[in-house]
């Protein structure tokens, strides 16, 4: 029996974006060899097996081993190999030549992300102090350190290092929404709350309505936030019609919601998130088929960043309009991709019975 669909389905608002999974900075120090890039190239690609192979073919060349550990490391994420992970990025922080570099860091953040992915978050935490304490500037540290603190249980250090981040970036509203994101996953949604709050009592009128009516909405005061959205998708930013959107959502005025997502994309043409949404919004009208289209035409434009969650819901459309055989098809390839997401293994375990 399908269960609390609307509840399993992806928002691409709410993913967690996880560090390891971008690559940035593989070219940070130093000559990287032909091998090492090519590695690269399939991490972008997410063929990991093949990544890994290269880099072996890259160690015996005897190109630079430092950059060899961390990409390897990253591959090893990939495949939720999270142990394994951490002991490359390990081997290649004894690498250092004892300078302190970008990559060094980066190699760190790495390091705590494989940690609290295998959920050792005392070690996490141990690299974030390591990190706060040489940069004790940036602001990123404080959040994701405040993120260990909230898995450890320690409520008052997490809010600290929250506040800490806020402080140092007043005026970076994203963050300022993944700090009440992070506090509300752990049950803490009225603390994360008087954050929003408080800057909506500072606004002035030249903030951005986009940012007033986000606020709103997180607040869930989807009146005040579909008012002020209204006046932000003037300036024809997705995210403004996403939000407006989604504000509609949560009224119940699904037919809305869909209408705005359709003006975009007949307007602006096409956009990976706008579908999705759209999507989500059909499966709550219980269209079916106009769901898995848009899923489908999401998917078709093979935006990276999209297409973990829209093969996800292209899954539940199927199963939806009871193409069991489809689904477990695709959820077998899903999987080969996503090896770790749990979610996604409960739902082949499922179609398996079908």
């Amino acid at each position: 029996m399908i269960f609390e669909k609307r509840k399993r389905l992806r928002f691409l608002g709410r993913l967690v974006v996880t560090a390891f999974l971008l690559v940035s900075m593989l070219t940070g120090c130093g000559t990287t060899g032909e091998y090492t890039l090519q590695a690269v190239e399939y991490l972008n690609q997410m063929e990991y097996d093949s990544a890994i192979e290269a880099l072996d073919i890259a160690e015996e060349e005897g190109e630079e081993l430092r950059q060899i550990y961390r990409i390897r490391g990253i591959a090893y994420m990939g495949k939720t190999w999270y142990a394994k992970a951490a002991s490359c990025f390990e081997a290649a922080n004894k690498r250092s030549d004892g300078i302190l570099r970008d990559m060094d860091y980066d190699i760190s953040y790495y390091l705590a992300a494989a940690y609290t992915k295998n959920g050792k978050y005392s070690d996490a935490l141990r690299v974030y102090n390591a990190i706060a304490s040489l940069r004790p500037r940036d602001k990123e540290v404080y959040f994701l350190r405040g993120n260990a603190h909230m898995a450890l249980g320690h409520y008052e250090e997490a809010c600290a290092d929250f506040e800490k981040a806020i402080q140092m970036a007043p005026t970076d509203y994203d963050q300022l929404i993944k700090v009440y994101e992070a506090l509300s996953s752990f049950g803490y949604a009225e603390k994360g709350k008087t954050y929003l709050r408080e800057v909506l009592k500072q606004q002035d009128k030249k903030m951005d309505p986009f940012v007033v009516g986000r606020i709103y909405y997180y607040l869930q005061e989807y009146q005040n936030a579909c008012l002020t959205l209204e006046q932000a998708k003037k300036n024809t930013n997705p995210d403004s019609y996403l939000y407006l959107g989604k504000a509609y959502e949560a009224t119940g005025d699904y037919n809305y919601a869909a209408s705005v997502y359709q003006a975009y994309l007949r307007e602006e043409g096409p956009h990976a998130g706008i579908y999705n949404q759209l999507g989500l919004c059909e499966m709550s009208r219980k269209d079916y088929v106009k769901a898995l289209d848009a899923f489908q035409s999401g998917l078709e434009l093979n935006e990276k960043d999209t297409l973990q969650v829209l093969s996800f819901n292209e899954i539940v459309a199927y199963e939806h309009l009871g193409e069991y055989e489809q689904a477990l098809s695709l959820t077998e390839q899903y999987l080969k991709k996503y090896p770790d997401d749990l979610e996604a293994k409960r739902e082949y375990e499922f179609l398996l019975t079908r």
